[in-house]
């Protein structure tokens, strides 16, 4: 990537970018933390985002309540905004300015019937909502690092418990971070195993699900029509997602080891 052209600053640590008709977000560093294309506010540049919307393989109709923790730019947040008509959704953020800095520089609509935006710690709204949401999504990061609070034990159980039967977890990890190995652990510990781990296309990211229960579509030729449906409906690249499980997770020719 080439120099970016640094904006005003939103507020003290959270600054943002334009480069070649994208808008980032960064806090505290010129680590990339969201982007959003001026031309198409919604669309998920990313492609750690567009790999998070692997849990859809697996519940295809998430129809009562997500938690997002993390806003960053909203990105996520506004495409199951559009998209996913029958969902609520709460997205969880600790940094006030990273809110005002969504809502005035990457079009977060405002909070309605399907999307609200709460200031506060994340893990500790988990840890007190157990029972509460079909699947979490969680990108909590500064400009260094995950945030301990949300890598823990304690937020991991906390997690596992807060979901419905069915529920996924969906985490975004730094695949070069020294504690990549530890926190896949802690999350294959805390769901008994029910891990599958989603490299996204540009190298760095790896997202990993974790399933309360036993999910039920694990063959390939399920997966692959499932992806093939969402590809029509999104235009997002399922279809190269289902493929990306294969480099990751024990697998059959038959189906996904989970």
């Amino acid at each position: 990537m080439g120099l970016l052209r640094r904006l005003r600053p939103a507020d003290e640590g959270v600054h943002i970018s334009e480069e070649d008709g994208i808008r980032y977000l960064h806090l505290g560093s010129d680590t990339i933390q969201s982007g959003m294309r001026m031309s198409d506010p919604t669309e998920l540049v990313l492609s750690y985002t567009r790999s998070m919307l692997a849990f859809l393989l697996f519940m295809p109709r998430p129809s009562a309540r997500l938690v997002n923790i993390g806003l960053g730019g909203g990105s996520l947040a506004k495409w199951i905004h559009l998209h996913l008509r029958d969902t609520q959704q709460l997205v969880v953020e600790i940094n006030p300015r990273v809110i005002a800095c969504a809502r005035m520089y990457f079009h977060l609509p405002p909070d309605d019937a399907r999307l609200k935006v709460l200031e506060g710690d994340g893990a500790a709204w988990v840890a007190s909502h157990p029972g509460c949401c079909d699947a979490i999504l969680v990108d909590g990061y500064d400009g260094r690092a995950q945030a301990t609070e949300l890598s823990s034990d304690a937020f991991y159980a906390a997690a596992a418990a807060a979901l419905n039967p069915g529920g996924i977890l969906v985490v975004n990890l730094w695949g070069n971070d020294r504690r990549f190995d530890s926190n896949l652990q802690r999350i294959q510990r805390h769901f008994d195993g029910r891990v599958c781990c989603v490299p996204a296309a540009q190298r760095g990211n790896v997202v990993v699900l974790a399933f309360r229960d036993q999910p039920l579509a694990t063959r390939w030729q399920d997966l692959k029509a499932r992806a093939d449906a969402l590809q029509t409906l999104y235009g997002i690249e399922f279809p190269d997602i289902v493929g990306s499980m294969k480099t990751l997770n024990p697998y059959t020719a038959m189906r996904l080891m989970i």
